[in-house]
C-alpha cells in the first residue's frame, strides 16, 4: 500500500467539501487525513488529503477528482518535492516536579494549575516520536490537525 498527499485548489462554493469526501466514500475509499482552507484568493480553498491504497487506486482517485467541477487543479506532492506538515496539540496532566521538565519539551500554548497544553509541527513521524517521547505524563487529550502542505518551487505555481 502506497500513501499519497494530495494538493487539491477547488473553488470556494458551498459543499463542496463533501462533494469530494464523496468522490471517495463512493468508491469505499478511505481518506487517512483532510485538510481544508481559503487561499490568498478568496475565490479558492486549498484541500489536502492523504489517502492509501495501490497504484491504480490512486491514479483512478486522482484522475476522477481532477474531472470534478469545483476542482481547478490536483498535485501529488511526492516527498522531496513539497512541504507537509501537520499540527498536534497534547493537553498533559503536571505534577509541580514535573512542570519544568514538560516546559522544555514543547512549545507551550496554554498553562493551568494543574496541566499544560502543549503544540508540535511537523512530519507525521515527529509527531508520533513527540506522543512517545510524553510517557512519562500523562496525556489528557490530544488533537490533531491532518496533514497540509504545499508544492516546492515557483514551477506551474498558481499563486492562490
Amino acid at each position: 500500500m502506497e500513501k499519497r498527499i494530495l494538493s487539491i485548489l477547488v473553488d470556494n462554493t458551498s459543499g463542496v467539501l463533501s462533494r469530494v469526501a464523496g468522490l471517495f466514500s463512493r468508491r469505499g475509499y478511505n481518506i487517512d487525513s483532510i485538510t481544508a482552507g481559503v487561499t490568498a484568493d478568496q475565490r479558492y480553498s486549498r484541500m489536502t488529503v492523504v489517502c492509501e491504497g495501490d497504484d491504480q487506486m490512486l491514479q483512478q482517485i486522482t484522475k476522477q477528482l481532477a474531472k470534478q467541477e469545483d476542482v481547478q487543479d490536483v498535485k501529488i506532492l511526492e516527498q522531496d518535492d513539497s512541504v507537509a506538515r501537520e499540527l498536534m496539540l497534547v493537553k498533559v496532566a503536571v505534577k509541580p516536579e514535573q512542570r519544568q521538565g514538560a516546559l522544555s519539551i514543547a512549545k507551550v500554548v496554554d498553562v493551568s494549575k494543574d496541566s499544560l497544553i502543549m503544540e508540535m509541527t511537523g512530519s507525521q513521524n515527529k509527531l508520533k516520536a513527540f506522543v512517545e517521547l510524553m510517557a512519562d505524563y500523562e496525556i489528557l487529550e490530544l488533537a490533531r490537525t491532518g496533514i497540509t502542505g504545499l508544492s516546492r518551487g515557483s514551477d506551474d505555481v498558481r499563486y492562490l
